[in-house]
């Protein structure tokens, strides 16, 4: 009787080192410079995009929660700051301001233009350019001067053959 009791206990002990060793493995590291792996983003009718509204073909657009819905009454924002259906946005202290195609205005009151977005998302490209080719983007300007430097030099030579075509012919007139 001894004897079954023992072998459960063995196997039991067995069972638990093994699970033991499966959730101590580790993943191999990351390399450094390597790009940091992309989040899922959550997509609205097949696409990206952020909570607030958006002027888009005339009209206000006002997603929350990753739905996308045209305004149709006037809206008040967290801060105060009021949005109508037209683009008009009141801020708190009364001034206003119309928002064109592309603007967004975040559901805290933020007016961003569209020019302003464009340049956040190229200095978004560029970091991330840098972080999986890094050195690359330097080397390329580099290489962009010295092409420059010898159309320069090149287009000097060639004024200088112009000037001497040009005296020799006037040297032959003569």
């Amino acid at each position: 009787m001894k004897y079954p009791t023992l072998i459960c206990h063995i196997l039991v002990l067995l069972l638990l080192t093994g699970a033991a060793a499966q959730a101590q493995t580790k993943l191999p590291p990351r390399r450094p410079g390597g790009a940091v792996p992309a989040r899922a983003k959550l997509a609205a009718n097949g696409e990206g995009r952020k909570d607030g509204l958006t002027m888009e073909k005339g009209r206000v657009i006002l997603t929350e929660l990753g739905i996308s819905n045209p305004l149709t009454a006037d809206k008040k924002l967290i801060n105060g700051t009021t949005i109508s259906a037209g683009g008009l946005v009141t801020a708190t202290n009364g001034t206003t301001t119309q928002i064109n195609e592309g603007d967004h205005v975040s559901l805290s009151g933020r007016v961003t233009s569209r020019r302003e977005i464009a340049v956040a998302d190229s200095l978004a490209k560029i970091k991330s350019f840098d972080a999986l080719h890094p050195g690359k983007r330097e080397k390329m300007q580099e290489a962009a001067e010295k092409k420059e430097k010898a159309r320069a030099k090149l287009a000097e030579q060639r004024a200088k053959n112009l000037e001497k075509v040009a005296e020799r012919a006037a040297r032959r007139k003569k």
